[in-house]
């Protein structure tokens, strides 16, 4: 990028400020223009030289993270990137904060964040890049309310136990895997026997809210739909509850071995790659540890890779908005195998960066506007059943 992303970091810990800005100020394409204790602090600094991207902390003093992304968003939408407290509590206010416009989540420890951000700075980075390129709109915060209030209502989730990411786990990220470190490439001349249909769908920056529109008005008894949404660990289990909201069809976060049947969603969870599985005619998930995958974990390439040698023409791949090529040379394994692919066009992504990277691979056989990629699906699975 020839002008530097300019960054206002808001955040009431002083040493995530000081991290932030030297992990920010390291990339040649970053520039820090100022840090901020609070929003009140952030909004005189915001009436003085307007930033390219916010990071945003949740619980501050003064005027709390989510009520301030709400003004930004209805009265000069900025792209903001969340930074949230890994606890059961923040975790559902960080997928309130991606209704509301945001851009992207960082999931932030409550022990050693100084050490987990210096671990992550290629992440940090790559976030941060991905919420400047992408596509913000003015959001109406009361409009939102009454169509969350009109989806369907499903009973309260059972409270999840606190967790915090072991900074051990948490890797520098240098080297650039592909899925081979992962699951290792099929031949494409195998047989598959003709089975279920299953739906394999990733998507990144902007795919939390594609995935909801997706979902919305799919009907109950639609096939298997595996899911690779790139999120933190600790996020998607929020994040499957909500679309579980709003969806037809049962919607929950992958577990090891969980069976994929007509009428289920199951999300890859955060920071475990999750690979589609085949015994006989029935599909499961295997949920694994491994090195993270074009820079991912889950990766969208690892679904789509064990897509094509456990479904092959069986499948029907989905690549929807993000930044980055995660998926596209999974996607164009899986077409080579027969099976029909949709890449999200250009205009409705929130960032055309892995759908534009799978069209160049040619690996789609569509490429449509979000609003019409269900009736698609619709149409693709009647045409199976007949």
């Amino acid at each position: 990028m020839e002008k530097k992303i300019r960054v206002l970091i808001v955040d009431d810990s002083a040493v995530v400020r000081q991290s932030l800005s030297s992990i920010l100020e390291a990339d040649p394409e970053i520039e820090v223009m100022g840090t901020a204790s609070d929003p009140i602090i952030a909004v005189k600094k915001i009436q003085k030289e307007v930033p390219d991207v916010i990071t945003l902390d949740i619980e501050m003093p003064r005027m709390d993270g989510l009520t301030f992304l709400r003004k930004i968003m209805a009265q000069h939408p900025i792209p903001v990137v969340v930074i949230s407290s890994l606890t059961t509590k923040g975790t559902e206010v960080a997928m309130k904060a991606l209704e509301y416009g945001a851009s992207e989540i960082i999931g932030k420890p409550s022990m050693n964040p100084d050490v987990f951000f210096k671990e992550s700075h290629i992440m940090l980075c790559d976030v941060v890049k991905a919420a400047a390129l992408s596509k913000i709109k003015r959001i109406n915060p009361e409009e939102y309310a009454q169509q969350r209030q009109a989806e369907k209502p499903q009973p309260a989730p059972a409270p999840r136990r606190e967790t915090t990411i072991p900074t051990a786990n948490i890797t520098q990220v240098s080297p650039k895997y592909s899925a081979d470190v992962v699951l290792e490439k099929g031949n494409l001349n195998d047989v598959i026997v003709d089975t279920e249909t299953v739906i394999v769908l990733g998507a990144s920056t902007g795919g939390t809210e594609a995935i909801r529109v997706v979902l919305r008005d799919m009907p109950e008894q639609m096939p298997g739909i595996a899911i690779v949404q790139h999120m933190p660990e600790g996020f998607t289990r929020s994040f499957s509850n909500s679309l579980n909201n709003i969806s037809k069809m049962e919607v929950k976060e992958a577990e090891n071995g969980d069976k994929l049947y007509r009428g289920r969603v199951l999300i890859a969870p955060g920071n475990k790659h999750m690979l589609l599985k085949r015994v006989g005619k029935e599909y499961f998930v295997e949920v694994k540890e491994g090195p993270l995958v074009n820079r991912h974990r889950p990766s969208v390439d690892v679904l789509f890779r064990s897509a094509a040698r456990y479904a092959g023409k069986n499948a029907i791949g989905v690549i929807l908005t993000g930044m980055g090529n995660d998926g596209a040379k999974g996607l164009k394994e899986l077409h080579d195998t027969g099976a029909h692919c949709i890449a999200q066009d250009e205009q409705s992504s929130v960032v055309f960066g892995m759908p534009k990277e799978a069209i160049k691979e040619g690996a789609a056989d569509d490429v449509l506007s979000l609003d019409k990629v269900t009736d698609r699906l619709i149409q693709l699975v009647k045409m199976r059943n007949k």
